[in-house]
């Protein structure tokens, strides 16, 4: 505060008047500042006497701050108010060109190798994750079980051609008996009418008929009995035809669980998991080794359905692996499911896959199958790790 005091000439002839005082109150600072609903301080009175002058007072008035304040807070609103909807038009339009997602996977096939018999194993010749190729030896099981079905069914084949062999000898026996009997009844038969004609001629004796008769009656006894011994070794034969056939099955069944003891790599892969030792018993059709297929390695995106709309098979993608950062490898799209299970369960043939939260709606997504084409450097890749994926749709 400040206090002026203007100098005065004295009347001629009194006593000079007390100076009129004038004090200025200065403008209050922004800590000083008190609220608009409270009524400024009264200025105090000076002491001195001053009974012929007014003190004048100088107050500035609250009332003026208010509507700037107003003012200042509506632009404000205002600004966030446009830097949210800028915010959300712009992310419309990323969003409408630019298709993304973290919700993705690596995934390959996963080959469960099962014995295709039962048996003891004797040797593994993997170990866990390493690579194999296609027709590498995995396991080697007992084969001598195996190996002694083989000769049985060997020792059969060898049992039933010699069987045979003897029934198509009696055949050859029966055949050429057959014939001879049949020549013999022949000859017989040609006497028998011979000798019948001379004996009613009575130019031959009634004996040498009955002898005729006697020998046609012979050789017709020889003829059934060659063609029952006949028919016995066709029969025979037969029989020992279809032993020989059997044997043979039997023996290429028996010969193919021999070969079955020596289980090949049917893919390129990688074991994983492997749990499997010497003297444990490989059940058939029961898996015991897995191995992850190096030759099917893709990408599972499952992406908002709102997304899908311009996707094509082909079209090309990029994608982040989580196991290899901060490089972007190339792709292309291979596949887009054209349906999805709703309720959660068991392996289905739809897959089911979980809505997540996106604002308030729940989205539901689509799985779109991604094939690499620029693969990490020696097929670095791992079944079920995570990955993101980018589309750029036209």
């Amino acid at each position: 505060m400040s206090v002026t005091a203007p100098s005065a000439s004295p009347p001629p002839g009194g006593k000079p008047e007390p100076p009129a005082v004038r004090i200025v109150e200065p403008a209050p600072t922004a800590a000083e500042a008190k609220p608009a609903l409270e009524p400024a301080p009264a200025p105090t009175p000076d002491p001195a006497p001053a009974p012929a002058a007014a003190a004048a007072v100088e107050v500035r008035p609250v009332e003026a701050a208010r509507p700037e304040r107003e003012t200042s807070r509506l632009r404000r609103l205002l600004t966030v108010g446009g830097t949210l909807l800028g915010l959300f038009v712009a992310y419309q339009i990323l969003v409408y060109f630019v298709a993304y997602t973290d919700d993705a996977y690596v995934r390959s096939d996963l080959v469960a190798v099962a014995p295709q018999i039962t048996g003891r194993v004797i040797k593994v010749h993997v170990v866990d994750n390493q690579t194999v190729k296609k027709g590498d030896r995995l396991v080697s099981i007992d084969p001598v079980p195996f190996q002694l079905v083989v000769n049985q069914t060997k020792a059969q084949i060898e049992k039933s051609t010699a069987l045979l062999k003897v029934a198509q000898e009696e055949l050859n026996s029966a055949t050429a008996a057959l014939e001879a009997s049949t020549s013999a009844h022949t000859y017989a038969l040609q006497q028998q009418v011979r000798y019948s004609d001379l004996a009613k001629q009575q130019y031959a004796p009634v004996e040498e008929l009955d002898r005729t008769n006697d020998a046609l009656r012979r050789s017709a006894a020889e003829m059934t009995i060659s063609q029952i011994a006949i028919n016995k070794a066709q029969t025979g034969i037969l029989a020992h035809q279809a032993d020989i056939a059997l044997a043979k099955a039997e023996n290429a069944t028996a010969q193919w669980n021999l070969d079955r003891t020596e289980i090949p790599s049917p893919i390129n892969g990688a074991i994983t998991n492997l749990t499997l030792q010497p003297g444990d018993t490989g059940t058939i059709n029961i898996p015991f080794i897995g191995i992850v297929d190096s030759d099917a390695w893709r990408i599972m995106a499952n992406y908002k359905q709102d997304y899908i709309r311009s996707f094509t098979i082909g079209g090309e993608a990029w994608v982040w692996l989580d196991s290899e950062p901060f490089h972007f490898h190339r792709a292309k799209i291979t596949g887009i499911a054209r349906g999805i299970s709703r309720d959660p369960g068991i392996d289905k043939l739809l897959p089911y896959v979980a809505p997540t939260t996106d604002w308030i709606r729940l989205q539901r997504r689509i799985p779109v199958t991604i094939v690499l084409v620029d693969k990490p450097p020696d097929g670095k890749l791992y079944m079920g790790a995570d990955a993101r994926t980018i589309i750029f749709t036209p």
